[in-house]
């Protein structure tokens, strides 16, 4: 998958900041290709990019306009695609990573062969996968879980993967959701593939490879949320990890989108998806936490990561506040 840039981050009417995951994930970790945003009236999110109408994104020379919100159920809504037809007439390509693939918007369809625009749905895989096999394959792997989904696993992986790199060593990030595939330029979004195929495809994004290289392989879902669990197992299977890291966001007080769920202990969060993980790989171990403290107060995030430290004999790190390092240092030989 190849991109034209720079990009146009499109949040429609977005309810909040964690609905334009993908944007803010996007625009994190590719700040120099991302030149604006463009919102709808009753947008809560916001990436601190500047706000830019379509003619004026594209007098600034922006080529793709990347719809950056993860909205439940993926649907492009009729407010969406008034926005993306126009997008398409004056010039840009568009890439989703919405379940509702742009070319069966009938509107968006006709707008792309008319004015011979670029239609990307990363979501959607191109080509078939094989049911997995479950052999143990040359090569280590590491694979973040969470508590509960969006808390931080793709941020982890890809902070590994960078402060492994600057040590010198072999790894590669392998994107599992659409945002990873944006960041990444490619990868599977595992949550479009057959549920018999999930690990299989997982098995073949992490190939075998040299022993002493890492597959940083994004996580997905949750154990413990009953909307997501699926793709979270196929994943545990498919990547046989060598390491797991736990992905906690610690305000919430219960699953996103399901009242009725709490937030599961950590130490049984990491018991489940070690037992899950040793099916195919024995030795999977957790290697250490990762706690998105964004929203906790200034004050207490050295305590609360200290007290996690104690309670489970890892460490306790956030990706974006304090580095990964000590992650990293844990790793298995």
């Amino acid at each position: 998958m190849t991109l034209k840039t720079p990009y146009l981050m499109f949040l429609g009417d977005a309810a909040d900041q964690l609905a334009a995951k993908t944007a803010a994930g996007v625009v994190h970790w590719r700040p120099d290709a991302c030149i604006g945003q463009l919102r709808l009236d009753g947008c809560n999110a916001d990436l601190g990019l500047t706000d830019m109408t379509l003619e004026e994104a594209a007098d600034a020379g922006a080529k793709t306009v990347i719809v950056g919100v993860a909205n439940r159920g993926g649907i492009i809504s009729a407010a969406w695609t008034e926005v993306l037809v126009a997008a398409i007439e004056a010039g840009f390509d568009i890439a989703s990573g919405l379940h509702n693939r742009l070319g069966d918007v009938p509107e968006i369809a006709a707008a792309a062969e008319k004015h011979g625009a670029t239609l990307t749905d990363a979501r959607h895989p191109t080509r078939s996968f094989d049911v997995a096999s479950g052999v143990k394959r040359p090569g280590k792997r590491l694979l973040p879980v969470g508590t509960d989904c969006s808390v931080g696993k793709m941020y982890t992986a890809l902070a590994m993967e960078r402060e492994m790199r600057a040590r010198g060593m072999k790894a590669s990030f392998r994107a599992t959701g659409q945002t990873g595939i944006f960041i990444a330029g490619d990868g599977v979004s595992v949550d479009a593939v057959v549920a018999d195929f999930i690990s299989g495809a997982t098995e073949w994004l992490t190939p075998a490879n040299d022993e002493d290289h890492w597959d940083l392989v994004e996580g997905q879902g949750s154990l413990f949320h009953a909307s997501y669990a699926g793709v979270s197992l196929g994943l545990l299977h498919g990547a046989q990890p060598d390491a797991l890291v736990l992905c906690h966001e610690p305000t919430r007080t219960h699953m996103r989108g399901l009242p009725g769920y709490p937030i599961p202990d950590l130490k049984a969060c990491i018991e489940a998806n070690e037992r899950a993980a040793h099916l195919t790989n024995p030795a999977a171990v957790c290697i250490g936490v990762a706690i998105n403290t964004k929203d906790l107060p200034a004050g207490e995030v050295e305590g609360y990561l200290k007290g996690v430290e104690d309670e489970l004999g890892l460490p306790a790190v956030d990706p974006v506040a304090t580095g990964v390092g000590a992650l990293v240092d844990n790793l298995p030989a």
